[in-house]
């Protein structure tokens, strides 16, 4: 009796063998129950705990759309929101770049998505965390702001030649709703001498830069590559690429920003004017502009006193950017079974934690008769609404659903 040849093994590559080494059981993704809207949830399930929403077909529109319209590559700065849903519709929407500033940021992306181009662009990096990136997830392009961090990653990735690295610069912040300057960002002479010394070891050399988060003014990104421009010229060096960075903006009730359409013709046109247009690579990094409208989270009113009302989700959850920074966020009353007076008011709100830290002013525009027992969905969170949660006081909820009805303001038309 002949004997079949056994097939030989599969060889796979060192970074799937460490994945599979700390991953040894992947665990099959479980679909978020789905709902048609908030007020669906509500009356179906009265939640007693904060539920967080998010829009699959709205992440997709957006991020379509910045792939169709910015003139170069997309890269999804993955601080803004990590979850592996988001991941994955984000790279099959088209995106296969991805910014990540730390080693959980990594593993994120290499166990959700596989085959897409890591750029670690945090200015600051620990000696072990390059070593990682670099040896054991393939990482090849750094952004770096100092000659000491230089010295880390020469040293760390054992002088390797195929690094791109990305020269951070400090660019005027003026029309931002929140300056980035002042921690990372380098500039003058200091620059110069950086530029000339990463041109001596990378492979690739870019400069890259952030003019804030939700930029208001499309005109700040033709004045950052106008000073790109400028130190190029001064350092007397090839680049090879320019990365524009973030601050693309979403809209809010009180910030209602420009059509994105005028800055990515700005971008394009500020391009051509530098000389960047033809054989550099050109990178941009949206996270709000990507998943902001996306998501929302659906809170209970558990007090209610003269205009303000207390709420079981707060700055320590899901709605941080709604105290300090002041963000005012779209709102929408819910109740089963009843409707609401058409007599609007303007509101504040006080999170569950015993901090009076966990205030947020607004104004929240809610029904005049909005009391306790109260369902309120507040939208325009898909951007750091579920990064920045914490567990203080015992408060926490990760109850996740999916909705497909419009987000609650758009610039991508889908209200």
């Amino acid at each position: 009796m002949n004997k079949v040849p056994l097939a030989k093994p599969a060889r796979i590559s060192r970074s799937q063998q460490f994945l599979l080494l700390n991953n040894p059981l992947p665990l099959k993704p479980v679909a978020l129950p789905k709902f048609v809207s908030a007020q669906d949830l509500v009356e179906r399930m009265k939640p007693s705990e904060p539920v967080y929403c998010i829009r699959s077909h709205a992440i997709k529109a957006a991020t379509k759309w910045f792939v169709s319209a910015f003139p170069g590559q997309v890269m999804y700065a993955v601080k803004t929101n990590p979850e592996p849903f988001v991941l994955k519709t984000i790279f099959k929407s088209g995106v296969r770049h991805f910014d990540v500033a730390s080693l959980t940021e990594i593993e994120s992306v290499a166990r959700e998505c596989p085959k897409a181009t890591m750029h670690y662009m945090h200015p600051v990096k620990s000696r072990e965390s390059i070593l990682h990136a670099y040896h054991k997830y393939g990482v090849r392009s750094f952004s770096l702001d100092t000659m000491d961090e230089l010295t880390k990653i020469e040293e760390m990735t054992h002088h390797a030649r195929d690094l791109t690295l990305y020269i951070r610069l400090s660019i005027p912040n003026d029309h931002a709703a929140m300056s980035l300057q002042g921690k990372f960002g380098v500039q003058g002479e200091e620059a110069v001498t950086l530029l000339r010394a990463a041109r001596g070891v990378a492979k690739k050399l870019g400069i890259c830069f952030h003019v804030g988060s939700q930029c208001m003014d499309p005109a700040d990104y033709r004045t950052a590559m106008v000073k790109v421009r400028a130190l190029i010229d001064s350092a007397g060096v090839n680049v090879d690429a320019v990365d524009v960075g973030g601050g693309f903006p979403s809209i809010y009730p009180d910030l209602a920003p420009p059509a994105l359409q005028g800055y990515m013709d700005t971008i394009r046109a500020a391009l051509t004017e530098n000389g960047f247009a033809n054989g550099m690579e050109v990178f941009c990094e949206p996270g709000r502009g990507l998943v902001a409208e996306s998501g929302s989270v659906v809170v209970k009113v558990e007090l209610r006193k003269g205009d303000a009302l207390y709420i079981n989700d707060g700055v320590y959850g899901s709605l941080f950017d709604a105290g300090y920074p002041g963000f005012v966020y779209p709102t929408r009353a819910l109740r089963p079974l009843e409707g609401f007076s058409g007599e609007l008011n303007s509101f504040r709100f006080f999170g569950p934690t015993c901090d009076s830290l966990d205030a947020m002013k607004g104004p929240f525009t809610l029904p005049n008769d909005i009391r306790e027992g109260d369902w309120i969905e507040i939208g325009g969170l898909g951007a750091y609404g579920q990064t920045m949660r914490t567990r203080f006081n015992g408060f926490y909820s990760d109850k996740q659903v999916e909705l497909s009805d419009a987000p609650m303001l758009s610039l991508f038309g889908l209200n």
